[in-house]
């Protein structure tokens, strides 16, 4: 992860930051929200419509995790944030939203709000989310790596198996790497 970090990194350097986001609008609706789990959408409108505030969490970048959250009605969205000077990405990372960093970020937030962790739900497919789940009275495996699988088995957490897409309804196939739990 961490040369994946440094190659992502250095790739976005020069890039001017207003185009990446005109890119990200343009496309978001064809190639990235038709892929988003029907599953998902019904239990982030679950838990808005209980009062409850809707966090998108994720390693992927602010500029595309930012709209889509805005479009599937998060409070607010925690994502990897890129260094921008001069409207240009400087190959540089502000945040990193990874590993215990992610769980770092959730419990300051939680701590800025008033919100009590044990009463509060994350959802993750990967194992590498771990510290985020363990921060968290309600952790939630979806559609989980053979690690996390493993581990929510071990600890009595629920897995959930999400599987209809909009894409699929209408016969297309899911694009490999699309994040569960989205």
């Amino acid at each position: 992860m961490e040369r994946i970090r440094e190659h992502v990194s250095q790739l976005c350097r020069g890039w001017p930051a207003e185009r990446v986001g005109e890119i990200v609008t343009e496309h978001l609706d064809e190639l990235i929200l038709p892929y988003v789990y029907l599953e998902a959408r019904a239990l982030l409108d679950g838990h808005r419509d209980a009062g409850e505030d809707v966090i998108i969490v994720s390693t992927s970048g602010q500029e595309i995790v930012g709209p889509i959250g805005a479009i599937l009605g998060a409070a607010l969205v925690i994502a990897t944030r890129m260094e921008i000077a001069e409207g240009r990405y400087t190959g540089q990372m502000e945040f990193y939203a990874y590993g215990e960093a992610k769980a770092r970020r959730v419990r300051e937030l939680a701590a800025e709000r008033g919100y009590h962790l044990a009463d509060c739900y994350a959802y993750s497919d990967s194992v590498t989310d771990l510290p985020m789940l363990e921060a968290v009275g309600r952790p939630h495996a979806v559609n989980p790596d053979r690690a996390l699988r493993r581990l929510a088995h071990q600890r009595g957490w629920p897995v959930l198996a999400f599987s209809e897409t909009p894409a699929a309804a209408l016969g297309l196939a899911s694009p490999p790497g699309v994040a569960t739990g989205m």
